[in-house]
């Protein structure tokens, strides 16, 4: 891992359900995570994007950060790019839960789990963009079982692809 990783993880609400764990560099981040989406809404791509590689430089595995970096790249329709940004924070949420034994479910509503769903949406998109339908129906499985609900309608990018 790069300077700065840290461990995502999962564990068990209250409620029964289950939200990921993000790394303590990334909690302390999420104040600039918001300041950097705020830009994006208001159209200054650059220099979010500018903040959102800096707050990867001080932790790796900020999976909103890459998530975002993915949307950023996919508005600029570099599908390679906006791919690697949303693997890899599919890939940081999906070992989480496969370390804690493959919990479910882990619903999209807790704000702790939406960007690695959004990513995984994000990364389903651009698979099938880049023509690798092969393994695009392996993230929409893992995320379904996840959230059996499908709060994102990820069969339906599938089907309508």
């Amino acid at each position: 891992p790069s300077r700065g990783a840290a461990n995502v993880s999962a564990r068990r609400r209250s409620d029964g359900t289950w939200e990921l764990v993000h790394p303590r560099c990334a909690i302390e981040r999420e104040a600039d995570v918001r300041e950097a989406e705020a830009m994006i809404a208001a159209g200054e791509h650059e220099i979010a994007r500018d903040e959102l590689r800096w707050l990867l430089e001080a932790c790796s595995d900020n999976i909103a950060a890459h998530e975002l970096l993915g949307e950023l790249a996919l508005s600029e329709e570099n599908i390679p790019l906006a791919r690697g940004h949303f693997g890899y924070a599919y890939q940081l949420g999906m070992k989480a839960i496969r370390a804690a034994g493959s919990p479910a479910p882990i619903t999209f509503e807790h704000a702790a789990n939406q960007a690695f769903f959004s990513a995984g949406k994000g990364l389903i998109y651009c698979l099938l963009k880049l023509d690798k339908r092969d393994v695009a129906p392996e993230v929409v499985d893992f995320l379904v079982r996840c959230d059996p609900r499908d709060p994102l309608h990820l069969r339906r990018l599938l089907e309508s692809s």
